[in-house]
């Protein structure tokens, strides 16, 4: 089944879409080596939403009426694949363990085209693929798309790729609840600490004092973190402490004032505020200032990025938006407070 979809994701009622995603891939020099083509197709296929807001396994589902209901539901399920970079833990018949560097999880692992897929990977090296579940296997998985493997003496490159796949899309981590958890608790240490350096979770100041406030409580957590683990940084050298981590992006830095609100749930948010040396009203005044609405948001910083970067953009599944400003009156009566 996974080469009729593959076959069907690649008709020409799919040209449209696929075509601009390939060229877009190949760059201006139109060259797409295999590997990245797979992936791009493997991607359209299982992720990318038509016009209708359906996907291509959807379409091919909806037009197999041979399909049983157990292949239907696997087949549907593909539309949520894992990708990650993944440490070969053992061979098992026709089958490889893999854990995850991003969730931290292990995968029971096929390819479609059998155990000659993994032939020349051996336990302690590195691959980098998407994985779909085979909900009739009892937590099986199957490879999907490009599969590229590095040996054991890549670990460092590996672990670099592997954090920056982590917090540049966080909702990969995230599949693991224990992660989710994890994230969520840092997140509170981190305003607690804010609350603790700063006085408070709502601040109203100038964005130059604003920056550097937060330059200076990121140094405190990094010295306090660093201070925590003498052994690791022994003998280390930390010119890094020295250097700004933090920066107001233009449209905030040229703000008359600026609002700073550690919310419990969405983390660090920033508001430009005009004249807020007027009085503040409530909301459906006609007010002599207003709040440009939340122009700028910074997840909490811990020790390990990986775990403590909340998603930036994405929420965790269930979560309200309680407490958080989303227009200027509401920003108004959440200010009040600090003024």
């Amino acid at each position: 089944m996974k080469g009729q979809l593959v076959a069907f994701g690649q008709s020409t009622r799919f040209d449209r879409w696929l075509t601009p995603l390939l060229l877009e891939a190949a760059g201006p020099e139109r060259q797409l080596d295999e590997g990245k083509a797979i992936r791009v197709i493997d991607h359209f296929i299982l992720r990318y939403r038509l016009p209708d807001g359906s996907t291509v396994v959807d379409w091919f589902v909806a037009g197999r009426k041979d399909l049983t209901t157990v292949d239907r539901e696997m087949l549907l399920g593909w539309r949520d694949p894992v990708e990650g970079i993944f440490e070969i833990q053992r061979k098992e018949k026709d089958a490889v363990v893999l854990l995850n560097l991003v969730d931290d999880l292990e995968y029971r692992t096929y390819s479609n085209v059998g155990r000659a897929a993994f032939r020349g990977m051996s336990k302690g090296g590195f691959l980098h693929t998407c994985l779909v579940p085979v909900h009739s296997a009892g937590g099986a998985w199957l490879v999907s798309g490009a599969m590229t493997s590095y040996p054991k003496s890549s670990a460092t490159k590996i672990a670099q790729a592997a954090l920056h796949l982590a917090t540049s899309q966080p909702e990969l981590v995230f599949r693991n609840p224990e992660k989710l958890e994890q994230g969520w608790q840092r997140m509170r240490e981190d305003r607690a600490a804010f609350v603790e350096f700063c006085g408070g979770d709502e601040l109203v100041l100038p964005p130059a004092e604003a920056e550097d406030l937060l330059n200076a409580y990121y140094r405190h957590r990094q010295e306090a973190a660093v201070a925590g683990q003498p052994d690791r940084v022994r003998g280390r050298r930390l010119s890094d402490l020295d250097l700004p981590f933090f920066e107001l992006p233009r449209e905030l830095a040229d703000a008359h004032t600026i609002g700073v609100i550690y919310d419990q749930v969405d983390g660090l948010n920033f508001y430009g505020l005009r004249d807020v040396a007027r009085p503040l009203r409530g909301p459906g005044a006609r007010e002599p200032w207003a709040a440009s609405g939340p122009v700028a948001h910074v997840p909490a910083r811990g020790v390990d990025r990986a775990t403590a970067d909340l998603p930036t953009g994405h929420r965790a599944p269930g979560d309200s938006r309680r407490g958080v400003p989303e227009a200027a009156a509401q920003a108004r009566i959440h200010l009040e407070r600090a003024r």
